[in-house]
This record gives structure tokens, C-alpha cells and sequence, in this order.
């Protein structure tokens, strides 16, 4: 029987074959248009945005898991794709990996995350994408909430990647966080290791060296190709950089992060406080019609709940967006 040491082994053996996109496979990617980022992890129960220290799998607790309220809703909110969170820099894995116990299926919840919102994608014929943070600070090396400190671990961030890519179906575009390194692999390997996998797959970087072929957009806004304006906290690092074929940008729904006013809230958001600040649909719409009007994809985050739900005002918000999406109403 394979042990799981030479079964990662087995898997980090995997060849790094680099692959190009084809026009067609462009310009479909860029049917895309709109998506729902989602962030479900450790930091939905700390109030913050980065969450270290902690070492037992059952600070993730939630009360529920309700993927099909989040890919239905993304349905209605005239998205066509789901850009769901794989692991965040505490190493906690969201699907049933063979690398670590530091994950889901370990957890009070005890199901894989990925996979359920992989179902309901499928029933509701919407695509899936995933975020995934390079570094991780369980890996040898790293200095546990420190940034740019994750740790080096190449061999298991390649079989996890395969795992993602092999196990979870056709993905979209593959989302890299490098807020806490890249793992000991740089970004040209891994770049040339996500296209031996899976062609098709876009690649984008969240600040660090300039790889792969999607311009990633932290807080930003739509704009041209060769416009780095749009790609918000990425622009220094996409500078001088020519191998994009596609931008996508993205912030939270949760109110105080458009562009020109504070940025006081993040990606999980669960305290009170915050119950009902949301973005106006008028203004996600206004941004849409921006990835539209020049090729890129959007982003929205919208985070579940400790429940596993979608905040009420978040979906009546999104439902708002479908309907402008959809010409039922228009900006006034």
C-alpha cells in the first residue's frame, strides 16, 4: 500500500510542461465577465483579516454549509463564475487534501468545501476558478503571521496544486496570493506547472515576480490591457510585464471600498457592525459595465457567514446587480 509520504512524492513529480492560450481560449475566458470571489476559512471567525496561531482544525466551526445559496445567488446576480478560496496563508486546506490534517474534512464541519461548491457549480452551469496562497505559515522556515514569511515547501504546494487541478474538474483561472512568498517555487515553475496540469487554466499574481498570463487586480477597476491603472495594489509588480492576455480585478462587496473612500473592512467580515454596510448595487453595476467594456473579468467578494450563508443584504444587493446585469432596470 502507498504511504502518504511516497504518494506526495509520486505527485510532486509531476512535469513542468509550460502551454499557451489560444485566441479562442481568450476570448471565451473573457465571456466570463463577472464572478463571485468567496472567502470562507479561520479569519471568518477571528474578526480579521489574516489569522496565525492557531493550531487545532476546530477554530473552523461553522454552524452550516450552504453552497448551493452561494452559486444560486451568483446565478441570479448574472455571474458566471465562482472564485473560491483553496487555502489562505494558516495552511488551512478547504478540500480533502492527502498533505496535511490542517484541513476541512478534519474540522467540525467534515466536508470538503471545494468539492460541494464544484457540485453546485455544476448543477447551476456556473465555472470555478480558485485562490490559493503560495506561501503557508505551517511550512518549514516561516514566521507565523509575518508577511512575506511563509515558509518554503515546493514539493507539497506542487501536490496540492495537482490535487486542485486533477481532482476538481476544468478550473478557470488560478488566483495566487504571494502576500506571504511563493513557497519555495518560484513563479515561472509554478506558472509552467499549472499548464503541464491543465492548459486552459489561467494564471494570475497577486503582487510579487510578474508570471502567467491574467493580471490580477487587488482593489481595482476595469481597464485596458496595458492600462495598469486598473490593476490596483498589483501595478508595480505587473510593470514592464507583456505575457498578460486577460485582466481581472476585484474588491469586497462590504461598504468603504470603492475607489476614493476609506478601506476599512476585508475580505471575511463578521462583525456587527458591519451587518449592514454593503456596496450599492448601482456602483458594483457601474463596474461591470468597466470589465465589459474593456475584456476583463470582476471579482465581487462576497463572504459567507459563521452560518455558512450569504448575508441577506449581500444577496438582495446581488439580486439588485442581476437585474441591471439582466436590463430589467437601469442606472438612473
Amino acid at each position: 500500500m502507498m504511504t502518504r509520504r511516497t504518494a506526495i512524492a509520486a505527485l510532486a513529480g509531476c512535469p513542468l510542461v509550460a502551454g499557451s492560450v489560444s485566441p479562442r481560449r481568450i476570448e471565451q475566458f473573457k465571456k466570463l465577465r463577472f464572478g463571485m470571489f468567496v472567502c470562507w476559512s479561520f479569519s471568518t471567525f477571528s474578526e480579521k483579516e489574516w489569522t496565525p496561531g492557531i493550531a487545532s482544525v476546530d477554530y473552523f466551526k461553522p454552524t452550516g454549509f450552504d453552497p448551493d445559496q452561494w452559486v444560486s445567488t451568483a446565478k441570479r446576480a448574472g455571474m458566471s463564475y465562482i472564485l473560491m478560496l483553496a487555502k489562505h496563508h494558516d495552511g488551512f486546506c478547504l478540500w480533502d487534501t492527502r498533505t496535511t490534517g490542517r484541513k476541512v474534512t478534519r474540522s467540525p464541519l467534515g466536508a470538503d468545501v471545494v468539492a460541494g461548491v464544484l457540485k453546485s457549480c455544476r448543477k447551476h452551469g456556473i465555472k470555478l476558478a480558485l485562490y490559493f496562497s503560495e506561501g503557508d505559515w505551517t511550512w518549514p522556515g516561516a514566521v507565523d503571521g509575518k508577511s512575506g514569511q511563509g515558509g518554503s515547501n515546493p514539493a507539497q504546494k506542487k501536490v496540492q496544486l495537482k490535487e486542485l487541478l486533477t481532482g476538481y474538474g476544468p478550473i478557470e483561472f488560478i488566483w495566487f496570493d504571494h502576500a506571504v512568498g511563493d513557497g519555495g517555487l518560484s513563479h515561472a515553475e509554478t506558472t509552467a506547472f499549472v499548464k503541464g496540469l491543465q492548459p486552459d487554466c489561467l494564471v494570475g499574481y497577486n503582487h510579487g515576480e510578474a508570471s502567467g498570463d491574467l493580471r490580477l487586480g487587488e482593489m481595482g477597476h476595469g481597464s485596458a490591457l496595458d492600462d495598469l491603472a486598473g490593476s490596483g495594489y498589483n501595478a508595480k509588480y505587473a510593470k514592464g510585464y507583456s505575457g498578460y492576455v486577460a485582466a481581472e480585478f476585484t474588491y469586497p462587496i462590504l461598504g468603504g471600498n470603492r475607489r476614493g473612500t476609506p478601506q476599512f473592512s476585508r475580505w471575511f467580515y463578521t462583525r456587527p457592525e458591519w451587518n449592514e454596510t454593503v456596496t450599492p448595487a448601482e456602483d458594483i453595476y457601474r463596474d461591470y459595465l468597466g470589465a465589459v467594456h474593456h475584456g476583463n473579468i470582476f471579482s465581487l467578494d462576497v463572504a459567507p457567514t459563521r452560518a455558512g450563508k450569504l448575508r441577506e443584504i449581500d444577496v438582495r444587493t446581488l439580486e439588485k446587480v442581476g437585474r441591471y446585469v439582466r436590463g430589467q432596470i437601469r442606472l438612473p
